[in-house]
């Protein structure tokens, strides 16, 4: 039978038919409760084992005795009709407001322990159980989230390009109208080097032809479309790139270059001198924004829920500070 065939019969009606009967201990207790003849589920267990080629019950027993292969059907059907379920539920709690999913992209520069906090807090809220589920035992949001790392001139590029619907640390205004946009705060940036590096021990405040002498570290923008970004890096200057802040810090702190890095993320390596911070000629206050895409209609009611967290001054600091756990 070809694998079509199999699924027509593998019905949840099948599925339920095989569970009274395992339950029941037989095929009239079964029709009982399904409210049918026994004659009928014998006829519907026979072309349900056709169908399959296996025999689901042993007919030498004197009650309904499953096979092996019947009582792996159980098992899965057992599973099969729980998710069953588990997606009618989910699709009825969508159809109140709730999306299917939601992508939030996250600028590298945001701190971690924060927005897990976010995570945690979202994951946590109690909805009503839908009527008809008095059993349920997950209560939560039934959107799932979905977060995407960033940096620079890609955080606005996906949202832009409809591929996230929430950016959060984007570092400028938004380079078109079709999203709204949000001050977050001010990060202060660092230029820090490892105590074994040659700037550690130069005087005074360090000059841009000073640096150009050192190999700077630098995080790779990670826009396709839109212009990607080089911030600090002098003409002819010998680069690192690498893919994130932690992969630049972890570089800075083996002596492999020198750059910026935001303050929060250093503070203890520069507390327990295995980094040290210079004066430059270029100081690096920057402003982190938060957006998301307007579509015309009010954001839907997990969007809504990111966004009132983000009004909160305690929150918006928590995300450009709150590096370290």
């Amino acid at each position: 039978m070809h694998i079509a065939d199999k699924r027509s019969v593998l019905t949840p009606d099948a599925l339920a038919m095989v569970d009274a009967i395992a339950r029941t201990g037989s095929f009239a207790g079964a029709a009982r409760e399904l409210g049918k003849v026994p004659s009928a589920l014998t006829y519907s267990v026979r072309h349900l084992e056709e169908a399959l080629d296996v025999l689901l019950f042993d007919r030498s027993a004197r009650h309904a005795q499953l096979t092996a292969a019947g009582h792996e059907l159980l098992v899965e059907g057992r599973r099969l009709l729980m998710e069953i379920d588990a997606v009618a539920n989910r699709v009825k709690r969508i159809a109140t407001g709730w999306e299917a999913e939601l992508t939030i992209a996250v600028d590298d520069a945001v701190a971690r322990p924060a927005l897990y906090d976010l995570i945690a807090a979202f994951q946590q809220q109690r909805i009503e159980p839908l009527s008809g589920t008095p059993h349920a035992t997950h209560n939560g949001p039934p959107t799932r989230l979905r977060f995407r790392t960033e940096v620079m001139s890609g955080t606005w590029e996906a949202l832009v390009s409809g591929q996230a619907d929430l950016a959060i640390g984007t570092s400028s205004q938004p380079p078109g109208s079709s999203v709204a946009c949000e001050v977050m705060g001010e990060q202060n940036w660092l230029f820090v080097v490892a105590p074994t590096h040659p700037l550690a021990t130069v005087d005074g405040q360090l000059s841009a032809s000073q640096i150009a002498e050192h190999r700077i570290v630098t995080v790779a923008d990670t826009a396709r479309q839109l212009a990607p970004l080089t911030v600090g890096v002098v003409p002819g200057q010998d680069v690192l790139t690498l893919s994130s802040l932690s992969a630049k810090l972890q570089a800075q702190l083996r002596g492999l270059g020198c750059g910026w890095l935001p303050e929060p993320m250093v503070r203890e390596a520069l507390a327990r001198g295995l980094l040290v911070a210079k004066d430059t000629f270029d100081t690096r206050r920057i402003t982190l924004h938060y957006a998301w895409r307007v579509t015309g209609a009010p954001p839907a009611r997990a969007l809504s829920w990111w966004l009132q967290q983000l009004k909160s001054e305690p929150t918006r600091r928590a995300l450009l500070e709150q590096h370290l756990t």
